[in-house]
């Protein structure tokens, strides 16, 4: 292992929410802590402050925009290569990838950095996303992503690609973890709804492929069977995606569900949410890249029902087979729920995906290119 001292930018599109963006957070709160350099540039967002208290250096640029005015910043990205020495530069999203790839591909071999990018999704096939494969490395963050680079962009070569799953702390999540007695009695206070049921949880932004019609469905089907559930969806509104939530609380009304069921919105808090819930969803139509939600809930020991396609399923398999079911089969969906409120399965206690595991494997990576010298 190199003893030399990184400087690693990350480019991604913004700060706000979501599991890339938390991952950037976890890779440069690691880097600060084993006395790198750490810098991130975006368009900034709700966990800048976060970021800068952890020790790193946020760079406010508009890398998010989609538009042909963004490959401006080309040049000045550049200049910023070189005055800032940076030693490793690490893209996790298609739009400022190709303002990265632009001014990293003009810069002299010798004198610049190494090229790393992170498949953080099963994009659509397209030149656009094939930018994500240009990395010296690229890092895939399940099997599923492999996969699919593999079979999508015949050009990436097998031994280029290192995956690496996203991770939990376990100090974070706990397994067995309970909440504060003062967060218990907030939370009980503003969703009383939620006394005396079994808490059914659906995680995830309000957007179409989060399978929210699969969730109303399943608690309509588990009332009617005289089952005490409340469906709780915890996720916050797509800006662009609005007419899509309007008309999941309107199929939650005309399945008279209004009273068993809340949509919280988004929320900081999900790992106690977690952790008072008695089962966590994920039903997403289109297979997630990992899920990392499923993965926090099992390393809560909070069971986990799944559509088995995707980063998820591959979770399930290792961690909690049973909970997987086949993709939109109500009827095995309903079943387990149904048997799960009755008589809750026991989750495994496991160490397999951690985040420790994931910084480390990621700081191979940025040695790896480091110690292969020019390309």
């Amino acid at each position: 292992m190199t003893q030399r001292k990184l400087t690693v930018l990350q480019l991604l599109p913004s700060l706000n929410s979501g599991g890339v963006e938390r991952g950037t957070l976890e890779v440069a709160r690691h880097l600060v802590r084993n006395g790198h350099r750490s810098l991130v540039m975006s368009s900034g967002g709700r966990m800048v402050a976060q970021l800068t208290d952890e020790g790193s250096e946020h760079y406010l640029w508009p890398v998010d925009k989609k538009s042909p005015w963004t490959f401006r910043l080309i040049w000045k990205l550049r200049r910023f290569l070189r005055e800032h020495r940076v030693d490793i530069l690490h893209v996790r999203s298609r739009m400022p990838a190709w303002v990265a790839y632009l001014a990293w591909r003009g810069m002299p071999p010798a004198s610049r950095p190494h090229f790393v990018t992170t498949v953080h999704g099963l994009y659509s096939v397209s030149a656009y996303s094939a930018v994500m494969t240009k990395g010296e490395r690229v890092i895939a963050v399940s099997d599923t992503v492999r996969a699919y680079l593999l079979r999508s962009y015949p050009a990436v070569a097998d031994a280029h690609i290192r995956v690496i799953p996203r991770g939990v702390d376990p100090d974070e999540f706990p397994y067995g973890f309970k909440p504060a007695d003062a967060w218990l009695e907030a939370w009980h206070k503003q969703y009383p709804q939620l006394g005396g049921k079994k808490v059914l949880l659906l995680p995830g932004r309000l957007t179409r492929l989060k399978g929210h019609e699969f969730f109303i469905e399943l608690i309509r089907r588990l009332k009617n069977r005289g089952l005490a559930v409340h469906g709780l969806v915890v996720g916050g509104e797509d800006p662009k995606r609005q007419r899509y939530a309007a008309e999941i609380r309107k199929k939650m009304t005309d399945a008279g569900l209004a009273d068993d069921m809340t949509f919280a919105g988004h929320r900081s808090d999900l790992r106690e949410i977690m952790a008072v819930s008695d089962m966590v969803f994920s039903l997403s139509t289109k297979p997630e890249s990992f899920g990392r939600t499923t993965l926090e809930a099992l390393s809560l020991g909070v069971p986990v029902i799944g559509f088995a396609h995707g980063g998820v399923g591959e979770q399930l398999a290792h961690l909690l087979p049973q909970g997987g079911i086949p993709l939109g089969d109500e009827d095995a969906l309903e079943a387990l729920a149904a048997a799960w409120v009755l008589s809750p399965p026991s989750v495994p206690q496991s160490r397999m995906l951690t985040l420790q595991r994931m910084l480390d494997s990621t700081l191979d990576v940025y040695e790896e290119v480091m110690a292969q010298g020019v390309t």
